[in-house]
């Protein structure tokens, strides 16, 4: 198959890219919402906050554990088949939360099953497939399918809301369900492909060189090899940028997971109504459309880890604007201020995962990243429900977060990203190529 595929000379990584906006829209989207099931899970089946908050916790970590395993299947077998197993999988489990009468039963299908399938239609897979698709403009089209997670919170969430207001919150696991089967299988199976080559282009859609052009002209969308590119993934470790990005993105599972889980509650408890509540995790979500897509573009022409910096700075602001603000007006400042960085670090720790060690192990690499990303996510969610026991509110668990965002600012900031990433080696060709500015190292 060659151009053929394309549909009318567009591009074809635009349909992955579509593809995989929706495919995130309904995976991520559909778990982040699992704060506005909180009180009513708990006032039907009479558990506490920490329990409750145990068997997220627990989905977190058995999610952060299964996404090297399904990276090292991804970099084997290819993102097609394993997003869209997992999207069946996934949507199977929701349906199955409706008919949850026991928190082991919520455990199993939530804390184990669900949380392994949605590593598997995730950041991780997602983010790999569109690296291949995409050079020169890796970090927009990663910034624009991940922009599909929160695209997803942010009219999932409401949604999920107000269906349980009307129908309960069983009846809203079951459509959750339905949604990802019928709409997510299908658009996965129909339009993902692994690599460009599979239908005969490459990425960015550039015309590859022909013969007549000689075996020295390299393409404009040649990938140029930086010095920490590996070929096992093992040996990315041997060198800093990795255990930098792991590190933050520890603090980034914290940072998000806890407000996942938590926010809506801690919104109720200050004073807001459950759609209220509901509305202002969407505006959150909702703004982070806007600013991670904003910020993909402007990283593929001034660089990564400046931005990744103020990132995590942003989101510690918008913690001291949670905590310290009275009555509402926390809640509305922070969904404004954090919407803007709510996961805009994601596609931002995968673009430079893969500037700085190549695509030949990402799917590897960016499993042993999440792996960190979701044992922050597990920890905090945890210390949420616990301390939330402890104190009777979520101030000292936020306060937390917000001095975790300092260190993780600061190690971003560190990274050397102009001597390691390929971005900014000599191009191997002749072609003139613009280089990337502004780094500032």
């Amino acid at each position: 198959m060659l151009r053929k595929e394309s549909r009318g000379g567009i591009f074809y990584g635009w349909y992955v890219l579509a593809a995989s906006f929706f495919t995130l829209f309904l995976a991520t989207g559909s778990r982040n919402g699992f704060g506005v099931f909180i009180i009513p899970m708990t006032d039907e089946l009479g558990w506490s906050r920490s329990a409750i908050s145990s068997a997220i916790a627990i989905g977190w970590f058995i999610n952060g554990v299964s996404q090297p395993f399904i990276g090292r299947i991804y970099d084997r077998y290819g993102g097609r088949m394993v997003i869209s197993v997992s999207l069946l999988i996934l949507g199977s489990c929701t349906v199955l939360l409706s008919q949850v009468n026991s928190l082991w039963s919520l455990i199993l299908i939530y804390g184990f099953f669900m949380s392994i399938a949605g590593g598997g239609a995730s950041l991780v897979t997602i983010h790999a497939v569109l690296a291949k698709w995409f050079y020169r403009k890796r970090g927009m089209a990663l910034s624009i399918g991940t922009a599909g997670a929160s695209a997803g919170s942010m009219v999932l969430a409401p949604f999920a809301t107000y269906l349980i207001l009307l129908a309960g919150w069983r009846m809203t696991w079951g459509v959750l369900g339905i949604l990802i089967l019928a709409l997510g299988v299908p658009l996965a199976l129909l339009l993902i492909r692994n690599d460009p080559a599979d239908v005969g282009e490459t990425p960015d859609g550039e015309r590859a060189p022909t013969a007549t052009e000689g075996d020295g002209r390299a393409s404009a969308t040649a990938e140029r090899r930086g010095p920490l590119e590996v070929d096992n993934w093992r040996d990315s470790y041997k060198s800093p940028p990795i255990w930098q990005l792991s590190g933050a993105y520890f603090v980034c599972g914290m940072t998000t997971a806890i407000i996942s889980a938590h926010y809506v509650p801690f919104a109720i408890d200050r004073g807001a109504s459950p759609g209220t509540a509901a509305l202002a995790f969407g505006l959150m979500t909702g703004l982070n459309v806007l600013g991670v897509i904003g910020v993909g573009i402007i990283s593929d022409r001034l660089g990564r880890k400046n931005l990744l910096a103020g990132i995590y700075a942003l989101r510690g602001l918008a913690y001291v604007m949670l905590i310290l603000a009275p009555g509402t007006l926390g809640i509305w400042g922070f969904a404004v201020i954090a919407g803007f960085s709510w996961i805009a670090t994601a596609p931002l720790t995968s673009s430079l995962t893969a500037d700085i060690y190549g695509l030949r192990t990402m799917g590897t690499l960016n499993g042993m990243s999440t792996f960190a990303h979701q044992m922050g996510g597990a920890l905090s969610i945890l210390m949420g429900g616990l301390l939330y026991d402890v104190f009777g509110a979520y101030d000292v668990p936020f306060a937390i977060a917000g001095v975790m965002l300092i260190g993780a600012s600061l190690v971003s900031l560190s990274i050397r990203e102009k001597k390691y990433s390929s971005r900014y080696q000599p191009v191997p060709s002749t072609v003139p190529t613009s280089m990337p500015v502004g780094d500032g190292d």
